[in-house]
C-alpha cells in the first residue's frame, strides 16, 4: 500500500470514529436529559407553590450552576483527557465519552465529603438563609463570579483551577457578608476550615511536580523502552501497549476527577434545591420509616450523652442560637452544651411528630437547620477536641451527627447525572486549548508517552488521596504541575512563558474571585 492510500485510509478511520463518537455522546445526552426531567418532574409533584417564582428562580440558578460545571469541563476535565487525545490514543469524541462515565462512576463512589465541606467555608446563617434574598445574592454571587474568571483564563489557554475559583468566590461572598451585617453581625468565612482547604490547594501542586518527576526517572531505570519516551509521531496513534496504558492512567484521572472536583458544583445545587423547594429536597425523601426510629434512638443516645458533659449554664430560649454562636466563634460557653441538648431533644421531638421523608412544607426548613446546626457543632467539637466525652458518649454523639448528615447532606442521582452531562459537554467544546498548552507548551519539547502517563498516575493518586480526607484539590494544577516535573526530570527545560501565566493565573486566581464575587454579591442583595 502506498503512503498516500494508507494516509488517506487513516483519514477516513479517524472520520468514521470521529462520528461514531459524536453519535454516541449525542445518545447518552439524549439519555441524560430524559432521565433528570423524568426524575426532577418526579420530584417536584409532590410541592405545592402558590405562584411561579420559585420555579423561576430554580430554574435559572440551576442553569447557572450547571454552567459552572460546564465551564469545569473546559478546564478541569478537559486535564483529564489531555494526555489520551495529545497522543492519539482516543479520539476526542471517545475520550470525552469515556472519562465522563469515569467521572459519574467517581461521583457515584463518593463520600459526598468534598460537595458539602466546601460549602463550611460559608459563614453558617447564610446556609440556614438559603431561601431568602441573602441565600439567593449569595448563590448567584459565587457561581457568576467563578463562570466569568473560568472563561477568562480559558479564553487564553490557561489551565486555571475551578476549585480555586469556587474557593476565592465561596471566601468573597462570606466577607462581604461580614462588611454589610457590620461589627456586631456576621463572623465572615471560617477561616480554620479555609486555612486546611487553602494547604490542600498549596501544596497538591507542589506534590504533583516532585512525584511526577521521580516517577519518570523510575520508569526509565526499570522500563527501557525507547518508544515509551518519544513524542507522538503526527496523527499516528502510539502502540497498543502504550495505548492501553494511557488509557489506564485517564481512567484513574477521570474517576478521581469525578470522586473530588465532581462534587464541588453538587453542593450549591443542593444548595439552590433546597432554598427553592424545600419540600423536595431540604431533608432525604430516601429515609425509611424503620430508620427514622433508629434516627429517634440515636438522638435519644446522644441527649443522655451530652447531658453528662460539662457545662451548667442555662441555654437562651432558642437553643440553636446558642449553638449558632459556638460554630461562628469557635468558643463554647458554660451554655453551649446544655443547649446542643435541649436542641437534639427538639430535633428527636420533630421528628417523631412528623418523620424525616414525609416532614410537612411548614416544618421541613425549621427542621433542616436544626439539624444542620446541630451536626457542625458536634463535628466542630471532634475537630477541635474541646470537649473529651467518654468512649461510650463520644461515639452516641458521633452517631447523631452521622444520622444528621445522611438526613441533610445527599445529592440525588440525577444531581449527579445532570453535572456528568455539563462536564461532558464543557469538554467537548473546550478541550483543545487545554490540551495543547498541556502537550506542547510547558516544556521546551513535546509531551512524550512516559511523561504523559507518569503525570497522570501521580494525579490519580494525590487526587484519590485528598478525597479519603474529604480536601477540595485541583486536577488542573495537580497535573499541569505533574507535566512539569516530568519536563524537569527529562532536561526538556520549561517554556518560561506558559510556566509564567500558569503561576499568575494560580496567585491572582483567589483575589479577583474573592473580589469579583465580593462586589457581585453587593449588587444582587440589592436586587433581591
Amino acid at each position: 500500500m502506498s503512503d498516500l492510500a494508507y494516509s488517506q485510509t487513516s483519514l477516513l478511520s479517524s472520520r468514521r470514529s470521529r462520528h461514531i463518537g459524536f453519535i454516541v455522546f449525542a445518545i447518552l445526552l439524549a439519555l441524560g436529559a430524559v432521565y433528570v426531567a423524568t426524575h426532577l418532574a418526579a420530584d417536584l409533584r409532590p410541592v405545592k407553590e402558590t405562584s411561579f417564582l420559585p420555579y423561576v428562580l430554580l430554574g435559572t440558578a440551576l442553569l447557572i450552576a450547571l454552567g459552572f460545571e460546564f465551564v469545569n469541563g473546559f478546564h478541569d476535565t478537559s486535564n483529564a483527557v489531555a494526555t489520551v487525545i495529545y497522543t492519539n490514543s482516543l479520539e476526542p469524541h471517545l475520550a470525552v465519552i469515556w472519562s465522563g462515565i469515569w467521572n459519574f462512576l467517581g461521583v457515584l463512589v463518593s463520600t459526598g465529603a468534598v460537595a458539602f465541606g466546601i460549602l463550611r467555608l460559608l459563614p453558617v446563617e447564610l446556609i440556614l438563609q438559603v431561601g431568602q434574598s441573602s441565600g439567593f445574592a449569595m448563590v448567584f454571587a459565587l457561581l457568576i463570579a467563578a463562570i466569568v474568571w473560568n472563561l477568562g483564563t480559558w479564553y487564553f489557554g490557561l489551565p486555571s483551577s475551578s476549585s480555586h475559583t469556587l474557593v476565592g468566590s465561596i471566601i468573597g461572598v462570606g466577607l462581604a457578608n461580614q462588611l454589610m451585617q457590620g461589627p456586631s453581625g456576621s463572623t465572615g468565612v471560617d477561616w480554620n476550615q479555609a486555612i486546611g482547604v487553602g494547604k490542600a490547594l498549596l501544596f497538591s501542586p507542589l506534590v504533583g511536580f516532585v512525584l511526577s518527576g521521580l516517577l519518570l526517572v523510575a520508569l526509565k531505570a526499570f522500563v527501557r523502552v525507547p518508544k515509551l519516551y518519544q513524542a507522538p509521531d503526527g496523527d499516528a496513534p502510539p502502540p497498543l501497549w502504550i495505548r492501553a496504558l494511557l488509557i489506564l492512567t485517564c481512567t484513574g484521572v477521570s474517576f478521581a476527577h469525578g470522586s473530588n472536583d465532581g462534587q464541588k458544583g453538587m453542593g450549591l445545587i443542593m444548595l439552590i434545591l433546597i432554598g427553592t423547594v424545600p419540600t423536595a429536597y431540604a431533608l432525604n425523601k430516601s429515609i425509611t420509616p424503620s430508620e427514622t426510629q433508629t434516627f429517634i434512638a440515636v438522638a435519644h443516645k446522644a441527649s443522655a450523652a451530652l447531658a453528662a458533659g460539662p457545662g451548667s449554664g442555662a441555654p437562651s430560649a432558642d437553643p440553636r442560637q446558642d449553638v449558632e454562636a459556638y460554630i461562628q466563634t469557635h468558643h463554647m460557653t458554660a451554655a453551649t452544651l446544655p443547649a446542643l441538648k435541649r436542641l437534639t431533644d427538639r430535633i428527636a421531638d420533630e421528628v417523631a411528630q412528623s418523620g424525616i421523608a414525609d416532614a410537612p412544607q411548614n416544618v421541613v426548613n425549621h427542621v433542616r437547620n436544626d439539624m444542620y446546626v446541630a451536626a457542625s457543632a458536634i463535628q466542630l467539637i471532634e475537630e477541635t477536641k474541646s470537649v473529651e466525652f467518654p468512649r461510650d458518649d463520644a461515639r452516641a454523639i458521633h452517631d447523631f451527627r452521622t444520622q444528621m448528615d445522611r438526613a441533610t447532606k445527599f445529592i440525588p442521582d440525577w444531581v449527579k447525572v445532570a453535572v456528568a452531562m455539563a462536564l461532558g459537554l464543557g469538554t467537548m467544546v473546550g478541550w483543545k486549548r487545554i490540551v495543547v498548552t498541556v502537550g506542547e507548551k510547558i516544556g521546551k519539547q513535546h509531551l512524550t508517552y512516559g511523561q504523559g502517563a507518569a503525570a497522570e498516575t501521580v494525579a490519580m493518586l494525590t487526587i484519590g488521596a485528598a478525597d479519603v480526607w474529604g480536601m477540595p484539590v485541583s486536577t488542573t494544577h495537580v497535573l499541569a504541575s505533574g507535566i512539569a516535573g516530568t519536563m524537569a526530570a527529562n532536561g526538556s527545560g520549561l517554556q518560561g512563558r506558559t510556566v509564567r501565566n500558569l503561576v499568575l493565573a494560580w496567585v491572582l486566581t483567589l483575589p479577583a474571585s474573592i473580589a469579583l464575587a465580593a462586589v457581585l454579591y453587593w449588587v444582587f442583595h440589592q436586587i433581591f
